[in-house]
């Protein structure tokens, strides 16, 4: 007999997600950036850090919860790309309030640097020789990788919401998991039933030849 099917996944594995890889460097840079660049006792620096962070670790949440609410998952997802607008507007205000320049999408410098950001996920790429960039070139990177960022989130979140709209949430899951036993039971219960009726019948038929031969003896 087949086992029930199930409809719980796996959950975590977020590090292996490379929208969290690429969380983790936005947070890694806005820590090194905050420290570096604003003054100690600054209430931008908290905002700032807390809001990466929130980018990062709700990925991390919402991947752990994907295994029993679907709902949570993407409640989660949905806050870490809230939180990541949010550090997003934090670096546009530092730029613009400092007369800095926010690179424009022709800028060369924005160029490369969409290049560069599109292919590493790893924090060490990007603190190679740090210390010798300004803050208005720190900032626009990580204002590139939040914009990549955000791109990766829309994606991942139209395929959460499509797989939850086809196959529903753990409840509908559930309750479908349990029909399905219930109808592979019913089935077999059927089959075993016709075998149970073609033996009786061949049974009958056996009786039969044998008081057939008895009577004629």
């Amino acid at each position: 007999m087949e086992a029930p099917r199930t409809f719980l996944h796996k959950g975590g594995g977020y590090e292996n997600l490379k929208v969290f890889k690429k969380a983790t460097v936005i947070y890694d840079l806005t820590f090194y950036f905050t420290q570096r660049f604003l003054t100690r006792g600054d209430r931008t620096i908290d905002q700032m850090v807390q809001a990466a962070r929130s980018g990062k670790q709700n990925i991390a949440e919402g991947s752990a919860a994907s295994s029993t609410s679907s709902e949570t998952e993407l409640k989660l997802m949905n806050v870490a790309r809230a939180s990541m607008q949010e550090l997003l507007v934090d670096y546009e205000d530092y730029l613009r309030v400092r007369n800095l320049q926010i690179w424009s999408l022709k800028d060369e410098r924005a160029v490369k640097t969409r290049e560069f950001c599109k292919h590493h996920v790893e924090t060490a790429d990007f603190m190679v020789d740090i210390d010798r960039r300004s803050d208005e070139t720190i900032a626009n990177i990580t204002l590139t990788l939040i914009h990549q960022f955000d791109s990766m989130m829309r994606r991942l979140l139209n395929a959460l919401q499509k797989n939850f709209v086809e196959k529903g949430g753990i409840r509908e899951q559930m309750t479908a998991a349990r029909l399905g036993y219930r109808n592979e039971q019913k089935a077999r219960i059927a089959e075993l039933e016709a075998e149970n009726a073609q033996l009786k019948a061949r049974i009958a038929e056996l009786e039969g030849l044998l008081r057939e031969k008895g009577g004629g003896r």
